[in-house]
C-alpha cells in the first residue's frame, strides 16, 4: 500500500505541475516547430520532462525523506539534475550532438564514480564469474549513455517514449519487489512510472506538450541507472532481463546506427526510418502506432 500510495501521489503531482510547465515553455521559447522530419503540424511547447522530474523529486522526498543522506541517491539526483539542465538547454537552444553526448558522459560518471554504481562482474551458469576489471567503469558508462539515447531516439510520436518508459519502469519495479526484494529500486521506479503516467494525460495524442529532450533523456538515464541497481552483479539471465525490458528502444537504436553507417551519415543525423515512422507509412494511425509499440 505504501508503494501504491507513492505511485498515485506521483501521478497527481505531474498532472498538477504540467499546466505550469506548458506556460513556462511558451514563456521562455522552449517550443518545437514542425519540419519535414517531424509528424506534428503546429508549434508545440516542449520541456515537459521538467514536470516529470519535479513530481519525482517531491514524491520521493515525501515517502523516503531519509534518502538525502544516501550516497547512491545523491549521485542519482545530481546526475539526473545535470541531464535535466542539459535537456532544458537543448529544448530551448538545440544543442549540438557533441555537447549533449559530453554532458551525458559526465552525468554517467557521476553515477559510476560518485555513487559507486557499476557492473563489476556477472555470474555465469557454468564456471567462474566473469570479472570486468578496468572495463567495469567504461562498460557501465556506455550502458547509461546508450539507454539515455535509446529512449531519446524513440521520442517521435505523442506518448511513445512516455508509454514505453512507463512499461519498462513498472517491470523493473515488479522485478525489484518480487525477485530481489529491493524496496529502494521499487519505490524510485514506481514513483518515476507514476510521474510519467501522469504526464501521458497531456502527452498522448492529441498532445498538449512534448516531453522534449528534457524528459526523454531523463527517463532514459533513470531507467539505465535503475536497471543497474536492480540487476547488477548477478547472473547472465538477470543481465538479459533489462535488455528484454528495453528491447524496443535498444533495437530501434541499433538499426538506426546500422542505417547511418551504411549510408555514411553521422550517427547523430536524424531520419524518418525509425519503427514509429515505418508503422505510419504502413497506414497505421498515430494513436495505433503508439499503442502497437
Amino acid at each position: 500500500m505504501y508503494l501504491i500510495a507513492a505511485f498515485l501521489v506521483a501521478v497527481v503531482m505531474t498532472i498538477l505541475f504540467t499546466p505550469y510547465v506548458i506556460k513556462l515553455a511558451h514563456k521562455i521559447g522552449a517550443t518545437d516547430s514542425p519540419n519535414k522530419r517531424k509528424v506534428h503540424s503546429k508549434v508545440m511547447p516542449s520541456m515537459g520532462g521538467l514536470a516529470i522530474f519535479l513530481s519525482f523529486i517531491i514524491t520521493v522526498s515525501i515517502f523516503m525523506p531519509g534518502l538525502s543522506s544516501s550516497r547512491t541517491y545523491t549521485s542519482i539526483i545530481v546526475g539526473a539534475t545535470l541531464i535535466i539542465i542539459l535537456g532544458i538547454f537543448d529544448d530551448k537552444f538545440e544543442l549540438s550532438a557533441k555537447v549533449k553526448f559530453l554532458g551525458q558522459i559526465v552525468a554517467a560518471l557521476i553515477i559510476v564514480v560518485g555513487g559507486n554504481i557499476q557492473v563489476n562482474f556477472i555470474n555465469t551458469p557454468f564456471g567462474d564469474p566473469i570479472y570486468f576489471g578496468y572495463l567495469a567503469i567504461p562498460l557501465t558508462v556506455i550502458w547509461i549513455v546508450g539507454i539515455t539515447n535509446a529512449i531519446n531516439l524513440i521520442d517521435g510520436l505523442d506518448g511513445l517514449a512516455a508509454g514505453v518508459s512507463t512499461i519498462a519502469l513498472l517491470t523493473i519495479a515488479g522485478m525489484a519487489v518480487f525477485k530481489i526484494g529491493d524496496m529502494f529500486v521499487a519505490l524510485i521506479a514506481l514513483v518515476l512510472a507514476g510521474s510519467t503516467l501522469g504526464f501521458l494525460r497531456f502527452n498522448f495524442f492529441p498532445e498538449k506538450i512534448f516531453m522534449g529532450d528534457t524528459g526523454a533523456m531523463f527517463l532514459g538515464f533513470m531507467i539505465a541507472v535503475l536497471s543497474l541497481l536492480g540487476f547488477k552483479n548477478v547472473t547472465v539471465i538477470s543481465l538479459i532481463i533489462p535488455i528484454v525490458i528495453l528491447g524496443v528502444p535498444i533495437s530501434d537504436t541499433f538499426y538506426a546506427i546500422v542505417r547511418r553507417v551504411l549510408h555514411k551519415k553521422p550517427l547523430s543525423a536524424p531520419d524518418k526510418s525509425h519503427l514509429h515512422h515505418c508503422l505510419l507509412r504502413l497506414g497505421y494511425s498515430h494513436r495505433k502506432s503508439v499503442l502497437l509499440i
